[in-house]
């Protein structure tokens, strides 16, 4: 069927592009626009997500996509090599379009319905990875070597862009319906399935191989190991604010420990492997890849602490109520959309002219020097420094994204894409998992040594008795992050009944309207910031030594010439045997 579809292979390279954009920036909406839409689907499916029993289910509908999207990226993109990557990326179309349809038709409420939901997002996570695995090698197989860079920056645009874009959708359709928030994936993932069934075709140079289930098992265990860890790390455990000592966390990143050395063992001996370490001692693959990392670290909790500082106080602040937050942040961080959306495919383009390290390593520089002007902002700011900063801050991290995942992906055997692509994408999924786990527990310590004090005078003084200010004041400060985050007022539910019923109406109201909280935080909040984007600010620096030690523009060319000949063939719509005749007259 999908020959049926006989086009040049100059029209070919575009249909690739859009084909495979679509893919990406679905998957990414994907793992986003939950992140606006959780306060509704809970309340669709009738469950608190503040009591501690269900705070479980908050965590692995916001992290369980990317775990599971970053444990088989790897795997995917290798099998990809094996047995064609358009084969891979036609499931996972149909697998994210099944589970999108299981999410948006959840028949139960309560935990049920929490865990049905987090079940099927996995499944979707599953789907996402496939795409997210082998769209990048059926880019550079379509896309000569002089034209990856503008074709992996407008990809790169859906799959960066597509998670702010996430934001905005999110709160739209969730003031709507929660379940179009699932639905909404549906119609594309119907249209992407048939379509690229129908006109893909598999023009890379495959390396059949047997699969590497050692490799596979120990990453996948080692991997999943870590990252639950991490999710788990973050609750808080036998009165303390996190759970970083307990028993599961200690257990869960011993396992990791464990099971990632025996891959790392078995990798370096089997013949065919999963992850193949010989890339890194590619120079261009190595600093490119740890470059990559690093900003995806740096750039993952970003959205998550600026979502919270929207939410929790600046819209409060300004009089927007607190079910009308997680909307209205996803639309004042727009320039932070806008900014990528320009930069991503115009340094793409240029590196394909200049190469990735001045523009990729200028682009970090950026970044950081964005989040240095935001350590200055005041927690109740002017918006339009805010919104510059954030518009400095997506346009690094555009500069950066495109020339430097073409410039790795033009640095590897062609045999060898589709890990190569996986690899990339476990890093950025990875990296995202851990900075919200890092960000988080770092802004969890600014807010644990500053916000009690704060909370206690702050109530104490409003009338609320001695010994509840104590108790509510010595709460975990996760509970405080994630209200604000679902757009919940949290002195409604910190304070109950008890205490409305022992103050003046002007003091509750006082101390529930939309100014109280935020006033009483801000100060603490920015405590914790200033720790958080000192941190990014060195990742960001780190990242950008990395970029520029990667080296002159380095493009692979194999020493291997019939496969050499066939890879020409592919990518410029000629046969192999006039290939070889035209090679041997130039010769």
């Amino acid at each position: 069927m999908s020959q049926l579809l006989d086009v040049h292979p100059d029209r070919y390279k575009w249909i690739a592009l859009t084909n495979t954009t679509l893919g990406v920036f679905m998957a990414v909406i994907n793992g986003s626009i939950i992140l606006i839409s959780l306060p509704a689907i809970f309340r669709g499916i009738g469950i608190n997500p503040l009591l501690p029993g269900n705070v479980g289910y908050l965590l692995w509908l916001l992290m369980g996509y990317l775990l599971v999207t970053a444990v088989l990226v790897i795997s995917l993109g290798r099998l990809g090599d094996i047995v064609g990557r358009v084969r891979i990326f036609n499931l996972g179309f149909a697998v994210f379009t099944v589970g999108s349809i299981l999410l948006a038709i959840d028949p139960f409420t309560n935990g049920s319905g929490a865990l049905w939901l987090v079940l099927w997002r996995l499944v979707q996570g599953v789907g996402g990875a496939m795409l997210f695995a082998n769209s990048s090698a059926i880019l550079v197989d379509a896309f000569p070597s002089n034209q990856r860079g503008l074709a992996m920056g407008i990809n790169q645009v859906a799959a960066i862009g597509g998670s702010f874009v996430g934001l905005i959708l999110g709160g739209l359709l969730s003031v709507i319906d929660w379940r179009l928030v699932f639905w909404v994936s549906v119609p594309f993932g119907i249209i992407g399935t048939v379509w690229s069934y129908m006109s893909l075709r598999d023009n890379g140079v495959r390396s059949p191989a047997k699969i590497d289930w050692w490799g596979n098992l120990t990453f996948a265990v080692g991997l999943t190991a870590v990252l639950v860890g991490i999710v788990y790390g973050i609750e808080p455990h036998g009165g303390h604010s996190m759970g970083w000592t307990s028993p599961l966390v200690l257990s869960a990143f011993t396992i990791g420990v464990v099971f990632l050395a025996a891959f790392l063992a078995i990798e370096s001996r089997v013949a065919a492997p999963m992850f193949n370490l010989q890339l890194f001692k590619i120079r261009a693959f190595f600093m490119g890849s740890a470059a990559g990392l690093l900003a995806a670290i740096a750039r993952g909790g970003l959205q998550f602490m600026l979502i919270i500082w929207l939410q929790g106080i600046w819209l409060p602040l300004h009089g927007y109520n607190y079910s009308d937050t997680p909307l209205w942040a996803g639309i004042f961080l727009l320039p932070l959309t806008v900014g990528f959306l320009v930069a991503g495919p115009i340094s793409g383009f240029l590196s394909d002219r200049h190469g990735a390290r001045i523009l990729s390593t200028a682009g970090l520089s950026v970044f950081a020097l964005s989040f240095l002007g935001l350590l200055f902002v005041p927690t109740n700011f002017a918006y339009w420094i805010f919104a510059l900063l954030v518009f400095a801050n997506g346009l690094g991290s555009g500069m950066f994204a495109a020339p430097n995942s073409a410039a790795v992906m033009n640095s590897v055997p062609a045999d060898q894409r589709g890990g190569a692509a996986g690899i990339q994408a476990a890093f950025m999924n990875t990296g995202m998992v851990l900075s919200i786990g890092v960000f988080f527990s770092l802004m969890i310590v600014g807010l644990t040594n500053t916000l009690p004090k704060a909370m206690f005078k702050g109530l104490s003084t409003h009338g609320v008795s001695i010994a509840q200010a104590h108790t509510v004041a010595n709460m975990p400060a996760v509970g405080s992050l994630f209200s604000s985050f679902l757009g919940f007022n949290p002195l409604k539910s910190l304070l109950g009944s008890q205490a409305s019923a022992h103050v003046s109406n002007l003091q509750w109201s006082t101390l529930t309207g939309k100014h109280f909280f935020p006033s009483l935080i801000q100060s603490p909040f920015h405590h914790g910031l200033v720790i958080v984007f000192s941190l990014a600010i060195a990742i960001s620096v780190v990242g950008a030594i990395f970029s520029a030690l990667r080296g002159k523009r380095y493009i692979y060319q194999s020493t291997n010439v019939p496969e050499l000949i066939e890879e020409l063939a592919e990518t410029s719509g000629g046969l192999p045997g006039e290939i070889a005749v035209n090679a041997e007259v130039v010769r």
